[in-house]
């Protein structure tokens, strides 16, 4: 087994952090004392804090998207529809100051609906849009445009989720997932053919 590089031990050392306790806790003084190494050090593999952050977020967006990808190959269009946002629900809950950062907060290189999305610059969007299109190519769900569906499901989850991270549901975490699990049921219902 190789050891890791240095840029390798940085993004861990700085994703840790971040998971634990939130973008502010990455700073270059935190991170280097994590590795071993100088703050300095971390300069030649990053040019500042907000590309160390950036690469951070472009990571947990590819990291999804793959979770997504590995449920792609169910033939049952629907359960695949059902699953990105478990799996979303999952992230939000197991990694809440990754999800804050990725989806909750404004940033400056954040993408933009449509345009940035039609690119298929959203490695986790792109499934849940591709898993509509084949849907409704194949005649079970209504014709519509696929990436204005699939925000609206986003939109769907995410607020659920923002909900209940702000207590704003009496649930527990079983008792919600159960209340998310039925809620998207119902928009389903809504775009079947």
């Amino acid at each position: 087994m190789t050891k890791p590089d240095t840029a390798t031990k940085i993004l861990r050392a700085a994703h840790r952090l971040f998971d634990r306790e939130g973008a502010d806790a990455v700073t270059m003084r935190r991170v280097a004392e994590q590795v071993g190494i100088t703050p300095m050090a971390i300069y030649r593999h990053f040019p500042n804090r907000e590309a160390l952050l950036k690469r951070l977020s472009d990571d947990s967006f590819n990291s999804t998207a793959r979770t997504w990808l590995e449920n792609a190959d169910d033939a049952d269009i629907l359960k695949r529809l059902y699953r990105t946002q478990e799996n979303y629900l999952d992230y939000a809950l197991e990694h809440p100051h990754l999800f804050d950062h990725a989806f909750s907060v404004r940033r400056e290189d954040a993408r933009r609906f449509p345009e940035d999305f039609r690119r298929r610059q959203s490695p986790t969007l792109n499934v849940v849009a591709d898993t509509l299109a084949e849907g409704m190519r194949l005649g079970l769900l209504r014709q519509d445009d696929p990436w204005a569906v699939a925000m609206t499901f986003w939109a769907h989850a995410h607020g659920l989720i923002a909900l209940y991270r702000a207590g704003r549901f009496s649930y527990g975490e079983a008792r919600f997932r159960k209340f998310y699990a039925e809620s998207l049921g119902r928009l389903i219902d809504g775009i079947k053919a």
